[in-house]
């Protein structure tokens, strides 16, 4: 027999799993701190993923004292360290084959069954955890759809507050409109959705103007500003990143470049290790967990004999190295983008202007702001870089004086407002999804 609190099989009822008293008494002692799920389709890099654990973590630890739960596709996930009152749901993965398609990542699996068992697996975890709000990265019905049915489930039986969190630019107008129509997100965004909240400020895009939201889904809109990322920092200050004291003269400058996730960007990561002067400076290139291996190791095998380069695919605290660095060269995705600003660093963007131009928009937005350098990837080259890390370095203008960063702020008082309205702290009925 089980002691209290233990959980117990119950015989009579074919493998129900039946909790004992104490542990459902410490579940409802728990009812009282609001619950925010977080989901991100991640059949492509970590920037959903990375935003979102940034805004459960800003949830978790402000007065809201929330408990959030993490729906991701990207494995990495269990790389991170988690915040306190935050777990992680990981689906099966999607992946790319060669032709650009997308197959199941590992399973051996048909892709709608693999949709099919996400699907069912995301509703399964609405079903229990009941959460107040439910935030949904970019995608307003998720891959391939596979999010209706929970969204469906959570609008009609729980009285959920559903959000749309999008980053301030998604792509080109041409290119959102023919995705957004083909999707039929808007139709999804009026029948499930109560807000939409753009991490972003307008005074650098504006994306209902731009992508001609319908009236219906512009009422929607909340625009948060950006996300300051030095919250990240907090949960990390106390493990001392190593890659600038390994190296031999501390006084040299810290030249960091970072490639996101490391599917693209190869270009830059050679033309960066061949433009790093020998004296004066040390390099650290932060290739990113999906860089191929092979172009990896000969990165690598070049920084064995630069006694002042690094070679590092993958850091969970990857901005603890970026607010370390004198100055940073990077592409321009979304939460690179925003470290960047949070810590004020001198900056060469070198975006990404194919399959998206996101990171291109991006990029020259923030130049005619006078916040980066950037360089076209078509002028890419080792000369072209070491001519900016060697150049007398002019501070950029500050960010905050010109744009929004106060995001984290902004998304808490909303969320705060979300809940409100939702059936907080009475005891929700588990139901059987249809």
């Amino acid at each position: 027999m089980g002691k209290s609190g233990d959980t117990k099989i119950d015989n009579k009822d074919s493998g129900r799993i039946r909790l004992d008293h104490g542990v459902a008494k410490n579940g409802e002692a728990h009812r009282n701190r609001p619950r925010i799920a977080l989901y991100s389709h991640d059949t492509m890099g970590l920037g959903h993923l990375r935003r979102n654990l940034l805004i459960a973590q800003s949830l978790t630890e402000s007065a809201i004292r929330a408990t959030a739960l993490l729906i991701t596709g990207a494995h990495e996930a269990n790389f991170f360290s988690l915040p306190k009152g935050t777990d992680c749901l990981t689906l099966p993965r999607f992946q790319k084959d060669k032709t650009g398609r997308y197959v199941a990542g590992q399973l051996g699996i048909s892709v709608p069954d693999l949709v099919r068992l996400r699907s069912e697996s995301i509703c399964s975890a609405m079903n229990v955890f009941q959460p107040d709000v439910f935030i949904v990265d970019k995608v307003p019905t998720g891959a391939f759809g596979e999010l209706l049915p929970a969204l469906r489930f959570l609008k009609q039986q729980l009285n959920t507050k559903c959000v749309l969190g999008i980053r301030d630019i998604l792509d080109s107008p041409k290119t959102v409109l023919a995705e957004w129509q083909d999707s039929e997100s808007h139709k999804a965004i009026n029948e499930f959705f109560d807000e939409i909240w753009v991490y972003g400020d307008t005074q650098v895009y504006n994306p209902a103007k731009e992508y001609d939201w319908p009236l219906e889904s512009e009422k929607k809109i909340r625009y948060t500003g950006y996300l300051n990322q030095t919250c990240r920092l907090s949960r990390s200050e106390s493990k001392e990143t190593e890659h600038r004291s390994g190296f031999s003269k501390s006084s040299e400058q810290l030249i960091v470049c970072t490639l996101g996730g490391g599917q693209d960007g190869h270009a830059l990561a050679h033309a960066f290790v061949d433009s790093l002067p020998d004296t004066g400076f040390q390099g650290v290139l932060l290739t990113g967990p999906f860089m191929p291996k092979e172009l990896l190791r000969s990165l690598q095998k070049v920084a064995d004999d630069r006694p002042n380069l690094r070679v590092i695919n993958f850091a969970a605290e990857a901005d603890q190295l970026i607010s370390r660095a004198d100055r940073v060269i990077a592409m321009g995705g979304y939460n690179t983008v925003c470290s960047l600003l949070t810590f004020q660093k001198p900056s060469l963007l070198v975006p990404r202007v194919l399959p998206r131009s996101e990171q291109w928009i991006r990029a020259q937005r923030l130049k005619q702001l006078g916040l980066v350098d950037v360089l076209h990837p078509d002028d890419l080259s080792p000369a072209a870089i070491k001519r900016w890390i060697i150049s007398e370095s002019h501070p950029p203008t500050k960010a905050s004086d010109v744009i929004d960063l106060n995001g984290l702020a902004c998304i808490e008082k909303l969320c705060r407002t979300l809940i409100s309205k939702s059936p907080q702290n009475q005891s929700k009925p588990s139901r059987e999804l249809a």
